[in-house]
């Protein structure tokens, strides 16, 4: 595409009349723009379409429907519609910004969702047309800055261009954080690519099992059978408590890990924030509910980051869980950065969370679950946990929050020294002593220990 590397050309003040019918660039009642700028801006546009259509629609992710996907389809498509359709009407600076900002998105959506899966698995399903994606929009991005260096202004003083420059520039940063960024955090969190899932040592020889869910996911996951007639749910995942299960396992509880929806070799689309894992814990509980080795009145659970956030959601509305542990609970949608005392009042409306938000409800397909804030006082009178590290991320604030919150019986321990989710790293000895204990007093009162403890 040569026309893009050239400024358009430009009508000298004394040409006839028919100068600028002749110059496609600068026909009358339009701004300057030529046809093969826009044939390729269309072009790409068009792939992306193709690529969000057969994602949602022709490849949906295994146990779900082309029909549950009608806000993660259409809406991205129809936008894209639109984008084609206006582009040779913008002036030349918001073409150029159009362009950009469709092709970081798209080479975002091509990377999490294409080039890597394909990287640590194999070509399937809708990767093709991810990657193509990420094609399309790295033209896109060339397409976008030939556009801006092509149409730059030269007809004003240096002072003035360079000043006017520099507020495009701080325009482009405050548009890219609270509108770019964001948007491309919900793709990466709605369509990050399935890993592998490797094997693990839990202390014990563990069972592959699976269950399903009430809106019919099936859940792939590993149980160690229990020794004390107790059992706990570790989430998120398989790998991430794989220690805290070998500390359970070890002091006589049965475990289970399991990957959550559209995670590992579970169905179901996937979501980074747990919406929707309600539904995945309480598929677990019933699962440890029928072991014949389990009592259904000394379930718990133990969740770690947005595993916490999973679980005190589920606790708030399942009773089975008799006892729960949250570390490193944070913010999972806007509903938890309101309540964050963290950022000013002030600011938390111009926040990233805004769009953030809006972003991941349409592209997972559900509303945004509640805010943990008003739920947590519906675990009791079953006890809570809460473990925050200090040296955590700084949004774990709100575990003070759910504290004040909840109702007694209840505790916070802050661990000093200790990032995010790595309270038993730092402190291993006072964590299973804190957290067995715990468990213990909740789910084995009235009973004994086993005797075989390691």
């Amino acid at each position: 595409m040569p026309e893009l590397l050239h400024r358009p050309t430009r009508v000298p003040a004394d040409a006839g009349p028919g100068a600028a019918e002749a110059n496609p660039t600068t026909s009358p009642g339009r701004h300057p723009t030529g046809r093969r700028e826009t044939y390729w801006f269309r072009a790409a546009i068009g792939v992306i379409a193709v690529a969000v259509i057969d994602d949602a629609f022709v490849h949906p992710e295994p146990g779900t429907s082309a029909g549950e996907h009608l806000a993660s389809g259409l809406v991205p498509a129809a936008i894209a519609v639109v984008a084609a359709l206006a582009y040779p009407r913008l002036r030349p600076g918001l073409r150029a910004i159009t362009g950009i900002v469709c092709g970081i998105l798209a080479l975002t959506a091509g990377v999490v969702d294409g080039f890597r899966h394909v990287a640590i698995d194999r070509l399937t399903g809708d990767d093709l047309a991810a990657m193509l994606a990420g094609a399309a929009g790295v033209a896109l991005i060339v397409l976008g800055v030939s556009t801006m260096w092509r149409t730059r202004r030269l007809d004003e003083s240096l002072w003035r261009r360079y000043v006017r420059r520099a507020l495009v520039g701080a325009a482009a940063v405050v548009v890219g954080f609270l509108l770019v960024f964001p948007i491309a955090f919900a793709i990466n969190a709605t369509h990050r690519a399935r890993t592998a899932v490797e094997a693990a040592d839990l202390g014990r020889a563990y069972e592959r099992v699976s269950f399903m869910t009430s809106d019919g996911l099936r859940l792939a996951g590993w149980y160690v059978a229990s020794r004390n007639r107790a059992a706990v749910v570790a989430v998120p995942g398989r790998s991430g408590p794989v220690a805290h299960a070998r500390m359970l396992v070890r002091n006589g509880y049965g475990v289970l890990l399991f990957d959550r929806r559209g995670e590992g070799e579970s169905e179901g689309d996937f979501n980074a924030f747990g919406w929707g894992g309600d539904a995945d814990i309480k598929a677990a509980v019933s699962f440890l509910a029928q072991r014949p080795d389990v009592d259904p009145a000394r379930i718990g659970g133990l969740g770690l980051s947005v595993g916490g956030e999973m679980m005190l959601e589920t606790a708030a509305e399942d009773e089975r869980l008799r006892a729960v542990v949250s570390e490193g609970a944070g913010v999972r949608s806007l509903a938890e950065h309101w309540s964050d005392p963290g950022p000013a009042a002030a600011q938390k409306p111009f926040s990233d969370w805004v769009v953030q938000t809006l972003a991941t409800s349409v592209l997972a397909n559900q509303a945004p679950p509640p805010d943990l804030s008003g739920l947590v006082g519906d675990i009791a009178p079953r006890p809570l946990l809460l473990i925050r590290g200090l040296d955590g991320q700084q949004q774990e604030v709100l575990n003070r929050v759910y504290y004040d919150t909840a109702r007694q019986p209840k505790a916070l321990w802050e661990v000093p020294g200790a990032g995010h989710t790595a309270a038993l790293s730092a402190r291993p000895e006072e964590y299973e002593r804190r957290v067995v204990g715990f468990f213990d007093r909740a789910l084995l009162a009235g009973s004994r220990r086993p005797n075989d403890r390691r």
